[in-house]
């Protein structure tokens, strides 16, 4: 674990010389979980951890060949590493990006419970931050056809501390624990197209 830190912050101070003076829109994809932390684990066996971090490539993909690299996109993990919800908002705080976007699945005991769910912080946050989160929503929705379960608001850490940093969201993108949208994020192709979709809903509402 002290590695990992160490690893991480040197990789924090090695970005922030890098960035510096750059005129790229910064965005931060924070695929949830990790390591040990696999988070929800699926009817099907897929874990959580797995999913964001392949959605998160994907958009790293779709920005480098559909829009030629047109944001600086920053992830706050590259592999299957437990990283602290502390240690991925200080890259915020340092890296300052236009958007924070966290990416999760759903679970529920409901195994009917289905949808797309964005959270902001429920506290006192920018208009521009409710703003970004309804451009998103309609979005997937259309792009997607995906059901809305509405726009809310959690005091989630990555929420909470990027409250006075940038915009921040967290997509919960689907239920594990429903057999059809489980189905949906078992298909290479299906999780490429959330990918795609997200970094186009991102360009969206940086236009």
């Amino acid at each position: 674990m002290e590695q990992t830190k160490t690893i991480f912050l040197l990789c924090l101070f090695s970005v922030f010389i890098t960035v510096c003076g750059q005129e790229k829109q910064i965005i931060i994809v924070d695929p949830g979980h990790g390591g040990t932390d696999s988070g929800a684990v699926g009817i099907n066996g897929l874990r959580e951890k797995d999913l964001t971090l392949k959605i998160a490539q994907a958009i790293v993909h779709y920005n480098r060949i559909l829009l030629d690299h047109r944001y600086d996109i920053y992830l706050t993990r590259y592999r299957d590493t437990l990283i602290s919800l502390g240690h991925r908002t200080k890259l915020a705080k340092v890296l300052n990006p236009k958007i924070f976007v966290s990416l999760h699945c759903n679970h529920a005991n409901n195994s009917k419970a289905m949808g797309l769910e964005i959270y902001v912080f429920n506290g006192s946050i920018p208009e521009q931050s409710l703003s970004m989160t309804r451009i998103m929503d309609s979005y997937l929705q259309e792009q997607l056809g995906y059901r809305s379960r509405g726009v809310k608001r959690a005091n989630f850490q990555v929420l909470r501390d990027n409250r006075e940093v940038c915009p921040a969201l967290l997509l919960e993108l689907g239920f594990l624990s429903n057999t059809d949208e489980a189905a949906h994020l078992e298909e290479d192709g299906k999780i490429k197209a959330l990918g795609l979709a997200i970094v186009m809903g991102i360009q969206n509402i940086l236009k």
